[in-house]
């Protein structure tokens, strides 16, 4: 019988060391369940803020620079990816952390595309960070409106452009 009683009042303690509400522990609807290692009370709110291309025309072979800046708008930290796609492909990915110094709100991450299997044409480039608990996900991705044009090697490019370049797109809320 001591046993039992000792067991119950060990796992009251763990879960109301994990936030869990009184109600959920004797079997209510609680409003919310806040688990120890989540974001609980915090507002987390990521923004890709900015990308840079260069070049923007290029040949099938060669390399694309792209730089991303994210920005923690809100509270919080986390380790989470920022994925970098060509026209929806994914052609980049890379982990960051994020929001466990105050101070630090903006993370610039750099990538680089390597073209020599990509066919000739178009691509539209988009920076992705997502995290499925931010306050606002309409803000986690940017898209290029200018395209990358990659042409195969020794081709001219159309209207006689030259290879290089660079492009920004920046969005509205930096």
């Amino acid at each position: 019988m001591r046993t039992g009683k000792v067991a119950i009042v060990l796992a009251a303690g763990v879960l109301a060391a994990f936030g869990v509400p009184g109600a959920a522990v004797s079997g209510g609807s609680p409003d919310r369940i806040r688990l120890a290692d989540g974001p609980g009370d915090m507002s987390i709110n990521l923004a890709v803020r900015q990308l840079t291309v260069t070049p923007v025309r290029a040949h099938v072979g060669d390399t694309i620079h792209v730089e991303v800046l994210i920005e923690n708008k809100a509270e919080g930290g986390n380790t989470t990816t920022a994925d970098l796609y060509a026209n929806g492909k994914l052609i980049g990915r890379k982990l960051f952390t994020w929001g466990w110094s105050s101070g630090e709100r903006l993370f610039r991450l750099s990538f680089d595309w390597d073209t020599r299997s990509v066919s000739p044409g178009e691509y539209k480039i988009r920076a992705e960070a997502f995290v499925w608990t931010d306050a606002s996900p309409f803000d986690n991705d940017l898209e290029m409106k200018q395209p990358v044009i990659l042409v195969s090697p020794g081709e001219a490019f159309p209207g006689g452009e030259t290879a290089g370049g660079s492009a920004t797109e920046t969005d509205r809320g930096l």
